[in-house]
């Protein structure tokens, strides 16, 4: 799921714009509205790696759904800025330390809650969200690397939405549709012959449009790693980092 991932000059970084977690730490959390929705933005995105690091340290799915919940009811309503200084910089690391520092100093405080009881802050759509989770489940992965790996497949699924959605826009969702093999890892379950004749286009003319996804795709997996950054210096390094999670 990198295609052709090729690298960009520390010059490219420089364009970005003010980041969504960015914004959140300039406003410091202090009763900023577009500081909270793009907080709560960023939480939606990114809620099922901390529910797969509950469910690793042995909880159930019942209990996991709770804490993750409550987890978030907790965190969007307290400065969980202050104390957590070294993380601040990748809102992935952010997350996770203030989730290690809830599970253990405020979760066993408050006892567990009733299921349906919580005040909702963030609604999180709980569907498949186990079954994922056992797809996921390997042995040999600590909580924490189970975390970044999941971390990194919700980042590219976003991306792959986003540019899904842009096709759909230009009215070229089909096209989108049967290139898309072509554009992720796995190559082989359809070719270039199959994808053209399904178009209705030259084999060439198929190579371009995969060669314009891929570009685009990049583009929007950078700006999307950007905008969990405070330092967009660090899309090179937080783009190595999360594709080592698949090691």
């Amino acid at each position: 799921m990198n295609p052709d991932a090729n690298t960009t000059s520390p010059a490219a970084d420089a364009g970005f714009v003010t980041t969504r977690w960015t914004h959140v730490l300039l406003a410091g959390r202090k009763n900023s509205p577009q500081a909270d929705v793009a907080l709560e933005e960023l939480c939606r995105c990114y809620w099922y790696p901390l529910y797969a690091y509950v469910r690793r340290h042995g909880h159930s799915k019942e209990d996991a759904e709770d804490l993750t919940q409550t987890f978030f009811e907790r965190f969007l309503q307290k400065n969980y800025l202050e104390g957590l200084s070294a993380e601040r910089g990748r809102f992935r690391a952010f997350l996770l330390a203030s989730l290690k520092h809830f599970l253990a100093n405020e979760w066993d405080r408050a006892g567990r809650q009733k299921r349906g009881a919580h005040a909702t802050h963030l609604s999180l759509d709980w569907r498949g969200a186990d079954t994922r989770y056992r797809l996921d489940l390997r042995d040999d992965l600590s909580p924490d690397t189970l975390y970044d790996r999941a971390w990194a497949v919700a980042l590219l699924e976003r991306v792959v939405g986003r540019l899904r959605d842009e096709c759909a826009a230009d009215g070229k969702a089909e096209l989108f549709t049967q290139l898309k093999p072509l554009l992720m890892a796995d190559k082989t379950t359809i070719s270039y012959p199959q994808a053209s004749a399904a178009l209705g286009i030259s084999e060439e003319a198929a190579r371009v449009a995969v060669h314009r996804l891929r570009r685009r795709y990049r583009a929007l997996l950078r700006e999307e790693i950007a905008q969990t950054l405070a330092e967009p210096a660090q899309v090179q390094e937080e783009m190595r980092a999360l594709f080592a999670a698949f090691g």
